[in-house]
């Protein structure tokens, strides 16, 4: 796999030598043109002294096959000059002339070869002369290489300086990634501390916080496993240690003995049953696997079937109030884990509640909330003792549950953004649950 810093330097370095090649290449055409116009303008400022100095002097005759010098015609080095007349003939031409006249017919410049070279020149009209300068275009080119060559060093020079640079801006600039990732090599495998590294850029703290949130899922995830390990290991010993006793019990018996060592056996065995149901079901609450099945229940048919649940199919022992205009809305938690709150509710108030007493259930809706309300007739709970009602496996005195029910119910109320309030009074503790309905379906 290529390396981030690989990958940025070349997209970046990519853009960079186009933009620098494409301003280049602007820049030596202008360069370019403008020493082609300043060498024509050379040739017409040559042309134009020359028709100066021709006035000051005798009106020149046919030439004598003398050439002028440069010097007295005042030609600039490099340059061809000749002045003839109208009908063609040269009256005079410099040294550096070519030994085959120019051609002096057309005005102005123009390129012409003569002895077998590329030619540019100018030819100037005044009076009865013309008078024509040129200079050697392969001259020119060698001028033209020259330059441009000088100006294209700066050119590349800065361009790989620039490369150079990105490179080094780019390790630099990654360079705190990698003390991020120097950071989680360095740590155990076991490690779910959060992860601390100084002087990030804004752009990497998100990252980093991310990363620490993982950190704490996975911690909380760990604590969860080794709490259920602990749990179970704690809950699980004195049930099977019961149900080995009464089973060695009635290996070694005969008649009743042996009938209820067997039934008490039987008994351990629904109540670690019933303790296993718990705690994996509290595991899977606390937990995140999904509980949604698609199936949508109204508050009445919870309020129904975590009746038949509680009461094994008698809801006799269980008292159901609910007013006539009830919301038909669904609530807005999985059904499995709405039955499963209340049903907890009400075993736990079935297990406080006398054999000839009934535990009330009130069933209230409104636009946006369901609220189920429990009341048991037991000998209620003491005030201090109602922040400890949701603590796993803690139970009031000799009460014959598990004392997960209620821990149930509060990781579902966590779980769904609904609420849990507890209110003892002496004749019995009433437990409010609160449940939102889909506002799409309520009436």
């Amino acid at each position: 796999m290529m390396s981030l810093r690989v990958r940025l330097s070349l997209i970046l370095g990519s853009v960079f030598v186009l933009i620098w090649a494409l301003a280049a290449a602007w820049m030596l055409c202008d360069l370019r043109s403008q020493m082609m116009l300043s060498l024509d303008q050379r040739l017409g400022a040559s042309a134009h002294m020359v028709a100066g100095l021709l006035e000051q002097l005798p009106t020149p005759g046919k030439s004598d096959g003398t050439p002028l010098s440069a010097e007295q015609l005042g030609i600039p080095g490099g340059l061809a000059c000749q002045v003839s007349s109208l009908r063609g003939e040269v009256l005079v031409r410099s040294h550096a002339d070519p030994d085959q006249a120019l051609d002096a017919q057309q005005s102005g410049f123009h390129d012409q070869m003569i002895n077998d070279e590329h030619w540019r020149s100018f030819t100037l009209t005044q009076g009865d002369l013309r008078i024509t300068t040129a200079d050697r275009q392969a001259e020119r080119d060698t001028l033209q290489h020259s330059i441009l060559l000088a100006a294209s060093v700066p050119v590349a020079v800065a361009l790989f300086g620039s490369l150079a640079l990105l490179w080094l801006g780019i390790g630099q600039g990654l360079a705190p990634l990698n003390r991020m990732r120097d950071a989680l090599r360095r740590r155990s495998a076991d490690s779910v501390e959060p992860l601390h590294v100084p002087d990030l850029p804004s752009e990497l703290q998100p990252l980093l916080d991310t990363q620490n949130q993982l950190f704490q899922r996975i911690a909380q995830t760990l604590d969860r496993e080794r709490r259920l390990t602990g749990d179970a290991a704690h809950e699980l010993r004195s049930p099977l240690t019961a149900i080995k006793t009464h089973l060695q019990v009635a290996r070694m018996t005969e008649g009743p003995v042996r009938d209820r060592s067997l039934a008490h056996a039987e008994e351990g065995a629904d109540r670690l049953h019933r303790t296993l149901e718990q705690l994996l079901l509290l595991a899977r609450v606390e937990g995140s696997l999904s509980f949604d099945d698609g199936v949508q229940c109204s508050a009445e048919e919870v309020a129904r079937l975590a009746i038949h649940d509680a009461s094994l199919g008698d809801s006799s022992s269980i008292e159901l109030h609910m007013p006539k205009n009830l919301s038909r809305a669904a609530v807005e938690m999985p059904a499995v884990l709405a039955v499963a709150a209340l049903r907890n509710l009400l075993d736990n108030a079935l297990r406080h509640t006398p054999a000839d007493a009934q535990v009330e259930l009130s069933l209230e809706t409104d636009a946006h909330t369901a609220c189920f309300r429990v009341r048991d007739h037991g000998p209620g709970i003491a005030s201090e003792d109602l922040a400890h009602l949701t603590e796993r496996f803690w139970r009031n005195g000799k009460s014959p549950g598990s004392g997960l029910g209620l821990a149930i119910v509060q990781a579902i109320v966590q779980r769904c953004a609904c609420s849990l309030t507890f209110d003892s009074q002496p004749d019995g503790l009433r437990v409010e649950l609160r449940a939102p309905l889909r506002s799409n379906q309520a009436e």
